[in-house]
């Protein structure tokens, strides 16, 4: 694994702590299991320092993590730059009144929700997710935002497959990553 930022002494740490699994879920695939930096509590707290340090005093009101490993990393960045977490979930996992947004999968479609009211117009927002591979996921948080009247500042994930290009798809929106899998 390469870093993005070569310059910070926590980067090698959090990339060996992420766990490479051949296979899985099916042949062919090289997960990244973030559940390995999860157990080391320095890296742990060294991926939310890193956001942290990057988006303190940056104007952001909103912290919207993509399920389900957007929810470990999102609310104590929120919290640490005083922002609201916001959870964008799969269908009907919200109760309530959703907004959504659909998106393409290798073979389908999926969607992504969150709860109406949980954003006003104006509000600035970082997306955060573990890993980005195809791009799908962050894109449709993107429009889901931006179709209420939120300015996407910046989307932040630990690791970025990079040979699956989906950095490409998020246009003008820029991406953070602490760790990219080559």
């Amino acid at each position: 694994m390469a870093f993005e930022d070569g310059t910070d002494p926590r980067i090698p740490k959090i990339a060996s702590a992420i766990r490479v699994i051949p296979n899985f879920p099916k042949p062919g695939i090289m997960f990244q299991d973030i559940t390995t930096l999860l157990l080391d509590t320095q890296a742990f707290k060294d991926t939310i320092d890193l956001f942290v340090e990057r988006y303190k005093g940056k104007d952001i009101s909103v912290v919207a993590g993509v399920e389900a490993r957007g929810f470990i990393f999102g609310p104590p960045i929120a919290l640490a730059i005083g922002a609201k977490f916001v959870p964008m979930r799969k269908p009907k996992k919200l109760p309530g009144e959703v907004i959504s947004e659909e998106y393409s999968l290798e073979y389908g479609t999926d969607k992504i929700e969150m709860h109406v009211g949980a954003v006003q117009p104006g509000e600035r927002a970082l997306v955060i997710d573990d890993l980005i591979a195809t791009g799908g996921t962050l894109c449709a948080a993107i429009r889901l935002l931006e179709r209420v009247g939120v300015k996407v500042v910046e989307c932040a994930c630990v690791i970025e497959l990079a040979e699956l290009k989906g950095r490409e798809k998020l246009g003008e929106t820029p991406l953070f990553v602490l760790v990219s899998s080559t």
